[in-house]
């Protein structure tokens, strides 16, 4: 009667755990194809660079959700693997291939920003071109495929442990995957630790560089304060340049347009710059927080003679995979224009039911929809909280007009 108990406590965790992977799986896709969807139909976007990465990244995330995720909570809900051993190796290196590719999207965003705001803040657009932007994209892909497929495959990671893979493959109906100390040292580094100490070192820059910037816009104001807009206008290759200028002069401009519109113009930049560099250190954040605990483990177990519990390796794996869900939340909550163009897309989404095609205008409110809008809003003919709600839906999501 005790062992009929534990096993219906053991089948009752693992169809807890398994609906909870269901359900990160759900959202990851939701979210990921959210966020590519946003940056191709949204020509805002579209026209920074990094988030040419932001959609690779996702893309990573999405296949992560499609292709790793669902055998993982297959594996969990019946308590084996069932697809045999050959399926695993393939398994694993995709999932080691596609983890390793978000990290090293994130490398590379962080040092994009860092080139743009520390670097060459004022010629970044010109510097970031096309092809260096392919070459960096393609080194995200195509370096997480020599550490997956090319060493797994050839069982790089099994010499000098071979024993104890036939061991645990004889005793387990589970997907083996064990690797030696060499591998768990080199792919953990270039995986995790190497572009975790690149990126900790960029956003340590950029916060210093923009501190430094604050300081010398304060200094730009009061000195403009004083000028009383004496000076005349140049054209804004001029002003870049005399904000750079006064930056390297302490303050003092040489060009002939207003201190006032320099600091402004100045100002600007380095506050779109800054946040958008706090908003990815956050995402970076909340990937080193979910990825650690597993490449920690993945270090220190072949060094204590492998005897982490599969549980720990399960827990820790999935704690991985859940940021490649989050990340869509944390632009839409960061991020403006993420949370305008993820809106409009989920509106224009419940327009198409009612007009059985998807455009893009079906978000767009027509003349007499904004000026009835305007009046059901009125503080006279509503309260103040569902005037709130009524401007939100009216602004995102306004009815469509007859076709």
């Amino acid at each position: 009667m005790e062992i009929h108990n534990n096993t219906n406590g053991e089948q009752l965790k693992n169809y807890i755990f398994t609906f909870f992977c269901c359900v990160i799986i759900l959202i990851a896709v939701l979210g990921n194809l959210l966020v590519i969807l946003s940056v191709l139909f949204n020509r805002q976007l579209r026209k920074i660079k990094t988030h040419f990465f932001v959609v690779s990244l996702a893309t990573a995330d999405l296949l992560v959700a499609l292709v790793v995720m669902p055998f993982g909570a297959i594996e969990l809900a019946i308590g084996g693997w069932p697809f045999g051993q050959t399926f695993c190796l393939i398994r694993t290196s995709f999932d080691v291939m596609f983890t390793t590719a978000s990290i090293m999207h994130l490398c590379c965003i962080a040092l994009d920003r860092y080139y743009a705001i520390c670097c060459k803040p004022l010629v970044y657009q010109n510097k970031m071109t096309p092809l260096r932007l392919v070459w960096m994209l393609g080194a995200c892909w195509v370096l997480p495929s020599m550490i997956s497929f090319i060493p797994i495959m050839n069982g790089w990671n099994a010499i000098g442990i071979e024993w104890l893979i036939a061991e645990r493959e004889a005793n387990s109906t589970q997907c083996v995957f064990v690797v030696n100390q060499v591998y768990a040292v080199t792919c953990s580094s270039v995986a995790f630790y190497i572009p975790f100490v690149l990126m900790t070192v960029a956003y340590q820059r950029i916060y210093v560089t923009a501190r430094a910037h604050a300081r010398h816009i304060r200094s730009l104001q009061r000195i403009g304060s004083n000028e009383n807009g004496t000076n005349y206008e140049a054209d804004d290759s001029s002003t870049s340049a005399a904000y750079q200028e006064s930056v390297n002069n302490g303050g003092k401009a040489n060009t002939a347009k207003p201190i006032g519109q320099q600091q402004h113009h100045a100002s600007s930049r380095v506050m779109i710059e800054t946040k958008a560099a706090k908003t990815l250190a956050f995402i970076m954040g909340c990937f080193c927080l979910s990825w650690a605990p597993f490449f920690i483990s993945n270090v220190i177990d072949p060094f204590i003679d492998y005897s982490i519990p599969s549980a720990v390796w399960s827990t820790c794996l999935w704690l991985g995979y859940i940021n490649s869900a989050i990340n869509p939340f944390l632009y839409a909550f960061l991020n403006r224009t993420f949370r305008r163009a993820f809106l409009t897309i989920l509106c224009c989404w419940k327009n198409a039911q009612h007009r059985a095609i998807f455009r893009t205008s079906a978000c767009r409110p027509t003349t007499n929809e904004t000026l009835s809008t305007q009046r059901m809003s009125h503080p006279s003919n509503r309260g103040v909280g569902r005037q709130a709600i009524s401007k939100l839906v009216a602004h995102f999501c306004p009815e469509p007009s007859p076709v």
